[in-house]
């Protein structure tokens, strides 16, 4: 005999979202725990690492002294080239993350069987997709920060005043411009990862559609960024304040190896139930914007389980 189905929410916030996220994940661990150890963990390593690597190769004063001194000056490489590998490899695993996370969980939700292969294939084939979405954002960012800084300068320069209060002011609404500015593009911007990667759509266009999605929305949208981003933070400062420890010693201590560990497992756990909640957010606001799926229609989604378990059927409804 079939269980019932549990009652719908009676509405769409970040707290059904985590719920319904977590319930995913919890239903395909096996499934979504190899896909964390394969690109999360060595993304989440290598992002907990990066601040004591810089270190090595970061210039100190003496060497920017020598810099000055040469004649003809000789321009040091090993910093950029540095930067530069280092973002192609957390570009590679983060966009194969977001590949296949994403795919999995909107394919869990519905309650179709997911496999690695699958997810391999979805996290390949959106890549690129994904690369040039991320370069046009950046540029647009990019782009309205230099006329933001463009502006700002040429204010400061009209007033010839730096120690004025008028020069104080002008640095306060700087900051609330730029930040105000930046939090507005990521939030019509929310979806533009789960539309790639579902969509198959590249570009300008997922970001189109996801400023259409998200209308409606956006009180949910900033909630669940100020969330993830609130203990994204903290832990990103936790592991900066390991940098007072001297730089020759850390490597040998048991405790700074455990805390990059930890902050690593923070990082991961993060950005697994971050994505996760992405996907399921644009799946209801599809629903809540009349895209109904097939999977919508019928209301009553069948959820396997990895421990054989039998499928229980789950309400889906958008009030």
């Amino acid at each position: 005999m079939a269980t019932p189905p549990p009652s719908p929410p009676s509405k769409i916030d970040l707290w059904t979202i985590l719920s319904e996220s977590r319930r995913i994940l919890k239903a395909h661990s096996g499934h979504f725990q190899a896909l964390t150890v394969l690109f999360l963990l060595p993304f989440s390593c290598f992002l907990s690492i990066y601040p004591f690597i810089y270190q090595h190769f970061s210039p100190t004063i003496e060497s920017h002294l020598s810099f000055l001194e040469q004649n003809p000056p000789i321009f040091p490489i090993k910093l950029p080239i540095f930067n530069l590998l280092y973002t192609l490899i957390l570009s590679i695993f983060s966009f194969f993350a977001i590949g296949s996370i994403t795919y999995s969980v909107f394919h869990g939700f519905y309650g179709r069987p997911l496999n690695l292969l699958s997810s391999f294939k979805a996290a390949s084939t959106s890549f690129f997709p994904l690369l040039s979405t991320s370069l046009v954002t950046q540029f647009i960012v990019y782009g309205i920060s230099l006329v933001i800084v463009l502006v700002f300068f040429a204010l400061i320069k009209a007033t010839q005043f730096y120690s004025s209060p008028t020069f104080i002011l002008l640095i306060l609404v700087y900051v609330i411009i730029f930040t105000s500015t930046i939090t507005y593009l990521q939030l019509n911007w929310i979806f533009a990862q789960a539309i790639v990667v579902v969509e198959s759509s590249w570009g300008l266009e997922p970001l189109k559609r996801s400023r259409n999605l998200v209308k409606g929305m956006k009180g949910v949208a900033f909630k669940m960024m100020l969330f993830f981003g609130f203990f994204i933070a903290c832990n990103t400062w936790l592991s900066i304040q390991r940098l007072r420890d001297p730089a020759g010693d850390k490597w040998k201590s048991w405790t700074f190896v455990m805390n990059i560990v930890s902050t690593s497992c923070i990082y991961m756990l993060l950005m697994l139930h971050g994505l996760a909640a992405n996907t399921v957010f644009y799946i209801y606001a599809k629903a809540l914007h009349g895209e109904l799926d097939e999977e919508f229609a019928t209301q009553y989604v069948s959820l396997p389980v990895d421990d054989g378990k039998v499928n229980v059927p789950y309400v889906v409804s958008i009030v």
